[in-house]
């Protein structure tokens, strides 16, 4: 089960590094997060869905980002005491990355190739195979119908 997307480099939230490989054959939900934005309440029901559905094989992974008015300023350690003491934030969070922009990181060239990353908390959905099945623009809530059929979709495929 190669893809493209599990050879790129990233580092866990507490700075050991990793790659989206480490998850090959799960169905993933990435998430660029920030802390102090509108839609931060989203992480409710992220981690919800993680709950959910972590057991048939999905994972929430979130990289926060600080590319939208400066609403993710925190460091890697103050953003991970947010998410958990705030939101109980289980699903794997990653090390603050660039999402948009000259200096965006591989995973987000390869997520979203040509088009720009519009918000925080977009969220582009991953096969077993490792292939982008969806996006969901930033207002669309984790339980949105759409989100979970499609995330529900993925898992039956096995």
């Amino acid at each position: 089960m190669s893809s493209p997307l599990y050879d790129i480099p990233v580092n866990r939230i507490d700075g050991s590094q990793a790659s989206l490989g480490d998850y090959a054959g799960r169905v993933l939900l990435v998430v660029n997060v920030a802390s102090k934005c509108g839609l931060t309440p989203q992480y409710d029901g992220l981690e919800a869905l993680y709950r959910t559905y972590k057991d048939r094989g999905l994972t929430v992974v979130g990289f926060p980002a600080n590319n939208f008015m400066g609403q993710e300023p925190g460091t890697n350690a103050e953003i991970q005491d947010f998410c958990r003491l705030t939101y109980g934030v289980d699903f794997p969070m990653f090390a603050k990355i660039s999402v948009k922009g000259d200096d965006r990181h591989p995973l987000y060239d390869a997520l979203a190739g040509d088009e720009d990353i519009s918000w925080n908390f977009e969220k582009f959905l991953i096969g077993r195979d490792g292939k982008v099945v969806a996006r969901f623009a930033p207002k669309t809530e984790p339980q949105d119908p759409a989100v979970v059929e499609a995330i529900e979709t993925e898992l039956a495929k096995g």
